[in-house]
């Protein structure tokens, strides 16, 4: 197992394993598989173990293993705040030792805000006295790391990055995602700061590995390197050394087994010109099944009216790669929250995007089509009713 240092040095194992997807058995977690799970990515050298305070049963089942195991003290413990719950004062210490109990531990090793959004959460946060609380966590030794986890745009990405001296932060990044979310330059932006980033969805849930178009999957398969297409994805992501962890949801002995010993040898900078060419040809027989030939090169941006035209066309080009409800749920957090509405019904036909569009786009048309399949009604009224609850001042 390879190791990268957090924020104060301390070796963290680039491979973390991911808590939510353990195995169900009759409606509940089989923590007997997930013991053997657990034990065996642990016996690798896996340091990291991720949960969340509403991953059902996530939590309380680690905390059982390692407390059966004996090995709390030699690994580390990242876990979540549910900020959207989070109504005042009180309930940070109420949601905090909840999961003290679970975990059976008295402290935890990273900390994050889960699932930001948009810088307003943060803001929230503030006047609620969130700096305070970290402060007395931190100084009583209760939280070692503290952290967010984030799905949104990358202008708040780096608004919250920047309004607080956090430890580290977690996004989903992937070679589809690199200029969405956070993105490249939100990584970097992290990176030049000082501050670790923890990866999830590296494999987007599993669909990097199964749902890959045939072209892609034969690629993968013909390439003299023998990557398997779960292999080629973590390499793409521990090439970069700005990653410092990267979170898998392992649910198997035999993806256990695989992801540990990619993590055996990936170094840094080890991808050379033609697992690059590899990738590049993986992202185009993507882009070949997908609706809208946009490229993500923010070219047609900003729009004068705030609509986000690659969030857009990017989610409307995954409902053919991972289906409509996914990428209407992945717009509707990535779009829907931020800050200031950017939506399609926003756009005034003035055609300044088409103007600047490298691919010849009829921008103007396919906003409309995008937005009638990404955001049918049901979700425009949704996304409007979680906007009042999440954006509230």
């Amino acid at each position: 197992m390879l190791y990268r240092n957090d924020k104060y040095g301390n070796p963290i194992s680039i491979l973390g394993y991911g808590c939510m997807r353990f195995t169900t058995k009759g409606g509940s977690i089989d923590i007997d598989k997930a013991e053997k799970e657990i034990m065996a990515a642990y016996e690798a050298g896996v340091n990291y173990y991720d949960t969340a305070y509403v991953y059902p049963g996530s939590e309380a089942t680690l905390g059982v293993i390692l407390e059966r195991n004996n090995i709390r003290e030699k690994i580390n413990i990242a876990t979540k705040l549910p900020q959207y719950l989070v109504k005042n004062r009180e309930s940070l210490d109420k949601y905090f030792d909840e999961e003290l109990k679970r975990l059976k531990t008295d402290y935890i090793d990273y900390y994050l805000m889960h699932h930001m959004t948009a810088i307003n959460q943060w803001d929230k946060l503030e006047q609620l006295g969130i700096r305070d609380w970290i402060k007395e966590k931190k100084e009583s030794g209760q939280i070692r790391n503290i952290g967010f986890s984030y799905h949104g745009n990358t202008e708040d990405f780096i608004g919250i990055l920047d309004s607080y001296d956090w430890d580290f932060c977690q996004i989903q990044y992937n070679y589809v995602d690199e200029h969405t979310q956070a993105g490249l330059k939100g990584l970097r932006h992290a990176a030049e700061k000082g501050i670790p980033v923890v990866i999830m969805e590296p494999l987007r849930g599993g669909k990097l590995v199964n749902l890959l178009p045939e072209k892609a999957k034969k690629e993968i398969a013909e390439s003299p390197k023998g990557y398997t297409n779960a292999e080629l994805g973590l390499r793409w992501l521990w090439n970069q050394p700005e990653v410092t962890c990267v979170l898998s949801g392992m649910n198997s002995p035999e993806m256990v087994a695989e992801n540990c010993r990619i993590a055996s040898d990936a170094e840094a900078g080890s991808f050379d010109e033609a697992d690059f060419a590899l990738i590049e040809k993986v992202k185009e027989a993507i882009r070949e099944t997908e609706r809208v030939g946009c490229t993500g090169c923010r070219y047609c941006m900003p729009c004068p009216k705030g609509v986000d035209i690659p969030a857009l066309f990017r989610s409307y080009n995954m409902t053919s790669l991972e289906g409509k409800s996914h990428a209407r749920f992945e717009y509707a957090q990535t779009v829907g929250l931020k800050s200031e509405p950017a939506f399609a019904t926003q756009c005034i036909e003035c055609g300044k995007c088409e103007q600047h569009c490298p691919q010849n786009i009829p921008i103007r048309r396919m906003l409309k089509e995008a937005d009638r399949v990404v955001r049918p009604w049901p979700y425009k009224i949704g996304i409007n009713i979680v906007r009042k609850f999440f954006l509230k001042k």
